[in-house]
């Protein structure tokens, strides 16, 4: 009875823990019904304003497209309209062409038939036959046109003086002033001194071996004479004329002078001298700020310092006709970089070897075309002297400023023979022509005076000479600068009081 008792009330406590935890699982599970509820409401709302937000902003983003489309249309419709309008000006204007050009036409034949009425008319009054009608006219129009064209270059001569004269005096002198560059005068000889006159005789060697080695290995004459403590190196190759003169110093001062020696310093001083041009080269692009040259155009810039052209440095030439192109450049409102660019490499061609077929002006464009330079850059070179037509104002501006550097006092040195040849030939074309009474060439060949006679000519005719001059000496003379022509009509009455 007892067990039954227990086992009872067992049950009866098992029974009341099973409701405690039935009501406590019912309170957590309403609990966590009410929870889960209330996360659900925050999450439909949170999801709710995203999707009132999104559809907000899809609503703007409409309307703002709307708005644009709408705009497009409008612009579309007005260029429509214009298009619309354009079309019927041309089909009007087209018309208008048309007519106009059949009442040309129309106009054409009456002139036409007028002329020849005017014609027969002039050979019946005239009583000439139509040959000598037409000789007769032909001539008296010769006439008039030469007096038409005397007074034609006469009005724009003097038009261009006042228009132009002023300012490009003021641009050239500008860019001189702005300018400046030693002037090295270099010949065909080099004079080496010696400390005494034994070394002479150890520069020759024994039965000339010394001599005779130093020329093989330079490719300059040695000229050994009686002029006391003093040797000459004689050649046209100023590069190598460069090589044995440094070459012969440093033997001169070592001492040990012979074959083997001799072969050893010279491939030296080569080496060196290469050095030294592939550093003024570098310098003097650095110098004028032109810092993407190809290496080969650079090493020949720098072969220019040991070139000569009429006693003028080619290096120094180069590098003010460079300094001139940028200052003329600006004055124009041109690409100055482009500019010096052209003006730096217009000489290239004379730093190549004479082995080379072609001017030096051909020969330096073609470089430059291989060596990918720019077409302005080329043309310049090519037509500096005028063998290729000119195609851009740089190749204006690059003859310009070469003529500037050529053509300054002391610049260039020309032999005498050379210098009155080309002064007769300016008296001979100048008194070639009909009417001029004498002609005398002055300073040094810069201008030419054309004295004519006052009785036959006349100032319009006297101004057509003085063009006609001008223009056969830049057609059959070869000169640096410029050269004027001064034309004197002066009518003299003499009478003796006796």
């Amino acid at each position: 009875m007892i067990c039954l008792f227990f086992f009872k009330l067992r049950k009866i406590g098992n029974e009341r823990a099973s409701r405690n935890i039935i009501r406590d699982a019912k309170i957590k599970s309403d609990e966590i019904i009410k929870n889960a509820d209330i996360i659900a409401r925050e999450e439909i709302y949170k999801r709710r304003e995203t999707y009132e937000k999104e559809t907000q902003e899809t609503k703007q983003e409409l309307r703002h497209l709307e708005r644009r489309l709408s705009k497009r249309e409008d612009n579309l419709e007005r260029k429509i309209d214009l298009s619309t309008k354009k079309e019927k000006y041309l089909e009007n204007l087209a018309s208008n062409l048309s007519n106009k050009e059949k009442e040309l036409n129309k106009k054409k034949l009456e002139l036409d038939g007028l002329i020849q009425e005017e014609k027969n008319t002039l050979l019946r009054i005239s009583g000439l036959e139509k040959e000598n009608a037409e000789k007769l006219l032909l001539s008296r129009l010769e006439k008039e046109m030469e007096q038409e064209c005397a007074n034609l270059i006469e009005k724009h001569t003097q038009k261009a003086k006042e228009t132009a004269e002023t300012n490009a005096v003021s641009l050239i002198c500008t860019a001189i002033q702005r300018c400046t560059a030693s002037n090295t005068i270099e010949n065909v000889v080099s004079t080496i001194e010696l400390p005494s006159d034994e070394m002479k005789g150890r520069i020759i060697g024994r039965e000339g071996r010394n001599i005779r080695a130093f020329e093989k290995a330079t490719g300059i004459d040695v000229i050994v004479d009686d002029t006391p403590g003093s040797i000459v190196l004689s050649g046209f190759d100023s590069v190598r004329r460069e090589v044995a003169r440094v070459a012969i110093k440093k033997l001169i001062i070592d001492g040990r002078i012979h074959p083997t020696r001799i072969e050893e310093v010279v491939k030296e001083t080569e080496k060196e001298i290469e050095q030294i041009i592939q550093e003024t080269g570098k310098q003097t692009c650095f110098d004028l700020g032109i810092l993407d040259l190809h290496p080969e155009i650079s090493n020949l810039i720098g072969r220019l310092r040991y070139r000569t052209s009429y006693g003028q440095n080619q290096l120094q030439h180069s590098i003010e006709v460079s300094q001139l192109m940028g200052i003329l450049a600006s004055e124009l409102n041109l690409d100055s970089q482009l500019a010096k660019r052209c003006g730096l490499l217009h000489d290239i061609g004379k730093a190549v070897s004479g082995e080379i077929e072609g001017t030096h002006a051909l020969v330096g464009a073609d470089i430059a075309k291989r060596l990918d330079e720019k077409s302005e850059v080329v043309n310049a070179i090519a037509s500096h002297h005028e063998e290729v037509p000119i195609e851009s104002v740089y190749a204006v501006l690059v003859n310009a400023a070469d003529a500037i550097s050529a053509s300054r006092p002391g610049a260039r040195r020309e032999t005498l023979e050379k210098y009155i040849k080309r002064l007769e030939k300016l008296q001979t074309i100048a008194l070639s022509f009909n009417g001029v009474e004498s002609a005398y060439a002055i300073q040094a060949g810069r201008e030419v005076r054309v004295i004519v006679h006052p009785d036959k000519v006349n100032d319009n005719v006297a101004a057509k000479i003085c063009h006609d001059v001008a223009k056969r000496i830049e057609d059959e003379l070869e000169y640096p600068g410029e050269v004027t022509v001064t034309v004197i009509r002066e009518k003299r009455i003499v009478q003796k009081a006796k």
